[in-house]
């Protein structure tokens, strides 16, 4: 045991423990008397109690034992709260240390400021009872369980000096996604990135149960967590002094060999994994709490989970309960009479940016620097003629990542995420600069692996997402590129991510991070190989459902203007884009230029593929919204055209699908006379869209023209066939579209129903030749747009 951890030093510590108790407690019970300076009456009581106390005095614990080390050290600790229901013991120990009382002047430290700090805790127009962005030095809402670690980690990567001390708790430990968290040890480079020190709190119990970990004996629980690859420590026990004489050693031991483990990897010699410690907390929940209530078993057991005493406003009974508990931290021995914290033990946070709750890792945006990023136009496709070239639209994309990493390489703060996808979907360009980050044994024969990798892989979308979100939220870029089907696997983890942004935007203190951003590929028109359980084009009807102010939804018809939304998402701030484009060889449509200008319009008209002279007025709307409904829409007005040369026919493609919607619910929404002179105000508008089609209904339903447009998109139709037959089963191919836009012309009359029989023979013709062929007719397969391009200079 060191010096600074003398019997005295751990008395002084046993002090500021229950000081953060004593405000636990009054943050979710009290609305006055915070010093108890008279006996507690009905009217100090809260009339509707919320919060959660039994894991907050095992966090508060955790949290003034970092408190010394860091002073000791010097050290760099970002605390991630794991258990989300801790909030009271995440804002007491902010509040103790200072940095909540700057952050919030109005809640000051003296007994005026520790009144209104238990007043606004889960009361309306306060805070929430979660550790949530509100709570200063936080990168993690705790409101769903499974992310602490995985968070962690991703805040250690390129962070060579911290340490990132996350606590995980028993409950969350039960978690799919905090089970896989424990492998990110396998990613972390000790001579580049910081140090994760998890810290398993094992209280026994859950809300209505035990918990599995806690319940294994010790030499089981042990192997499994060697077996992750970790060198456990344990402190265990339940009488404050022992506790933290066994807790300072432990906290000593792992800084100890943290230190040995970065001075051993940045001595220049060979990486290998190391064995990263870990403590393991075994203390009562509910600990230093009330033992029984109406004499049933509370401290350490599953009723201290929530609010131990239920009724101490209206039962006097309980209020005395409540009143004795809190005496029992002896808040004299711990606040001046004018309710400031004993000069002896404020003396015991650490100083300035050295805080928890002020590391300016806690608020990444202050670290934030912009992204370098090469122009786009360097990686452009030429486009002679539209549809004339042939390109792979993620693989060009792939090329202008790596431009991307290359810029940053001095500055480490851009990485790329997928779920061992990053070649599959065509982005293996980065390979040509970069390994995929790998710290356990290799074979010779093993490719593009290695311990300083910028890629990272794990076939784990929530360890990409959760490592994404951690990187982010502490200053740094990245990219998180995942087949479509499965990203509806972090659809939670993208709901809470949403909802922090959400509440970050208006915390003027909370600096903007970079934003999230998604490539969904190998999407639902490309997997006609895998099948139908490949198949759901869904997470943007998901996605649509958040604040216009954080998600942003792109389209990119081809590789150009993939380019285009790739640069720009790059180099935005707190936002969720999503970015849908296919990976498969497909007719390229727009030059850089043209590219450039359509993305920044969000929608317009292709004017290659119409015929409508300037200032006339289409008889028919195709639009289209994806890469192969835009393909489809191009050959259906090519069908059009030649059947029905008399047919005045406009093209609009939609690459921001939330230009859809109105400006009064989103900020890219098309004017309605800009919306109106695209797709008219009383013609028909047959639209070829990549996902589900009420999402369109539902973002264009207050438009003029409304009831006249007319969605084709995925109906949960899909199996092992063609890639044309899967578009032909959900009706999104050029036959059905063409098909669709004469059943709404009544005016072609005869001519109209020709061509509508040519085209029902054609869908017959196409299903009887995939089934003796086993691939698509060669019209299909080789069609291309057949028109010159005059049409650029200013037709339709």
């Amino acid at each position: 045991m060191t010096e600074t951890a003398s019997e005295h030093a751990l008395s002084l510590l046993d002090r500021y423990w229950r000081a953060a108790n004593y405000l636990s407690v009054g943050q979710i019970y009290l609305l006055d008397n915070p010093l108890l300076k008279r006996p507690l009456e009905e009217v100090d009581v809260k009339p509707r109690l919320l919060g959660h106390w039994g894991t907050t005095p095992g966090l508060n614990f955790v949290y003034a034992h970092l408190n010394r080390v860091i002073r000791e050290r010097d050290a760099q600790v970002l605390y991630v709260c794991g258990p989300g229901h801790g909030g009271p013991g995440m804002v007491a120990n902010t509040w103790l240390e200072g940095t909540y009382s700057e952050t919030y002047p109005e809640i000051a430290q003296d007994a005026e400021g520790m009144r209104k700090l238990f007043r606004q805790f889960s009361f309306p127009g306060g805070v929430p009872s979660h550790v949530a962005p509100e709570t200063p030095g936080s990168i993690h809402e705790g409101g769903e369980l499974g992310y602490a670690l995985v968070h962690a980690f991703g805040a250690a990567f390129d962070n060579p000096e911290l340490v990132v001390a996350c606590v995980v708790g028993d409950g969350e430990a039960e978690t799919g996604p905090l089970a896989a968290s424990w492998h990110s040890n396998k990613f972390l480079n000790p001579a580049r990135d910081g140090a994760v020190l998890p810290i398993l709190h094992l209280n026994g119990y859950k809300i209505a149960g035990p918990t599995i970990l806690s319940r294994m004996e010790r030499p089981e629980l042990e192997q499994l967590l060697r077996g992750y690859g970790y060198d456990p420590i344990f402190v265990e026990g339940a009488e404050p002094m022992p506790m933290h004489r066994e807790m300072a050693s432990a906290m000593d031991r792992a800084f100890d060999t943290i230190a040995a483990i970065r001075q051993e990897a940045r001595g220049g010699g060979p990486l290998s994994r190391p064995a990263w410690p870990m403590i393991v907390l075994r203390s009562p929940k509910g600990w230093t709490g009330p033992a029984e209530v109406d004499g049933k078993k509370v401290e350490d057991f599953w009723r201290s989970h929530q609010v131990p005493v239920s009724n101490a406003r209206g039962d006097a009974d309980h209020r005395a309960i409540l009143e004795e508990w809190m005496r029992s931290y002896d808040p004299a021995d711990l606040f001046e009479e004018d309710g400031r914290l004993k000069a002896e033990l404020a003396a015991l946070a650490p100083q300035g940016e050295r805080r928890m709750g002020a590391i300016p890792q806690g608020n990444g945006g202050l670290l934030r620097q912009e992204l370098k990023r090469p122009d786009p136009a360097e990686f452009a496709v030429e486009v002679p003629h539209p549809g004339e070239a042939i390109g792979e639209a993620t693989r060009v994309l792939g090329r202008y990542l790596k431009g991307v990493m290359a810029l940053n390489e001095a500055e480490r703060n851009f990485l790329v995420f997928g779920p061992d996808e990053t070649a599959s979907n065509r982005l293996d360009a980065l390979f040509e600069l970069t390994d995929r980050r790998w710290l356990d044994r290799t074979e010779s024969y093993d490719v593009s692996l290695g311990p300083d990798g910028r890629v990272f892989e794990a076939l784990s979308e929530h360890l990409c997402q959760g490592w994404l979100e951690g990187y982010l939220l502490t200053g740094r870029h990245g990219f998180f590129s995942c087949y479509e089907a499965f990203i509806h696997i972090v659809d939670s983890m993208f709901n809470q991510h949403a909802k922090w942004l959400k509440v970050s935007r208006e915390l003027e203190w909370r600096k903007p991070v970079s934003s999230l951003n998604y490539l969904l590929t190998s999407h639902v028109w490309q997997q006609d190989h895998n099948g139908f359980s490949h198949q759901d084009p869904g997470f943007v009807d998901h996605v649509a459902n958040k604040k216009a102010d954080v998600v942003r939804v792109y389209f990119p018809p081809d590789a150009n203007t993939l380019l285009c939304v790739g640069h720009h998402v790059l180099g935005t701030w707190d936002r969720i884009n999503v970015i849908v484009a296919g990976k498969a060889p497909a007719p390229q449509w727009l030059t850089m230029e043209e590219a450039k200008a359509h993305c920044e319009a969000g929608i317009g008209a292709f004017h290659f593929a119409g015929n409508v002279a300037e200032g006339e007025e289409p008889d028919l709307v195709v639009a289209c919204a994806g890469d192969v409904p835009t393909l489809e829409a191009v050959a259906a007005v090519d069908i059009l055209r030649r059947g029905l040369p008399g047919l005045k026919v406009r093209l609009v493609n939609v690459v921001d699908l939330m230009a859809l919607d109105t400006p009064a619910h989103h900020p890219h929404g098309l004017a309605d006379e800009a919306f109106d002179a695209l797709f008219t105000t009383d013609k028909p508008v047959i639209f070829a869209y990549h996902g589900y089609a009420p999402l369109i209904h539902r973002l264009t339903y207050k438009r003029t023209n409304h009831h006249n447009i007319h969605v084709h998109g995925y109906r949960e139709e899909g199996t092992t066939t063609t890639p044309f037959d899967m578009v032909v089963l959900n009706e999104v191919d050029r036959f059905h579209l063409a098909i669709a836009a004469i059943d709404r012309l009544p005016q072609l009359g005869a001519e109209g129903a020709r061509l509508r029989e040519g085209l029902t023979a054609k869908l017959a013709e196409h299903s009887a030749y995939i089934r003796e062929h086993g691939r698509d007719m060669p019209e299909i397969r080789d069609w291309s747009w057949p028109y010159e391009t005059a049409a650029r200079a200013g037709q339709d």
